[in-house]
């Protein structure tokens, strides 16, 4: 782990604050529904920290898998966003397809693209 820069520390430390992020979120949306609602846009607006640590990445000339998580994130930010807060869309009750479907996809796309590139950076810490 010494020869990581101080950027590839960056995104080791934000994948796993994101990691922990969504994964009180998604406990809340299980248990406390409402309070989930409540505070679930902060999880949403933290798409748009997430492009700007890629856009560093990005600049820093740092490969493709470092810096398209944080893109991805913010897609999936900003439907979800769209969906919960603009339309209101209430597609958990009764499954909506279409919605249920991009709504996972952009999901498990963020994930593996913040899981992948730590494996890729430092093995050891892809099993934690």
């Amino acid at each position: 782990m010494d020869q990581l820069d101080a950027l590839e520390m960056l995104f080791i430390a934000w994948g796993f604050l994101f990691q922990i992020i969504l994964i009180v979120h998604f406990g809340l949306r299980k248990w406390r529904f409402k309070t989930a609602m409540k505070y679930g846009w902060v999880v949403y607006t933290l798409g748009a920290v997430s492009a700007a640590f890629s856009l560093v990445f990005l600049s820093a000339g740092k490969p493709w898998w470092l810096w398209l998580g944080g893109f991805l994130y913010l897609a999936w930010a900003v439907f979800g966003y769209w969906v919960e807060y603009i339309r209101k869309i209430q597609w958990r009750k009764s499954v909506q397809s279409p919605i249920f479907w991009m709504y996972l996809f952009l999901y498990l796309a963020t994930v593996m693209f913040y899981w992948w590139p730590i494996g890729m950076l430092y093995k050891p810490l892809w099993y934690i």
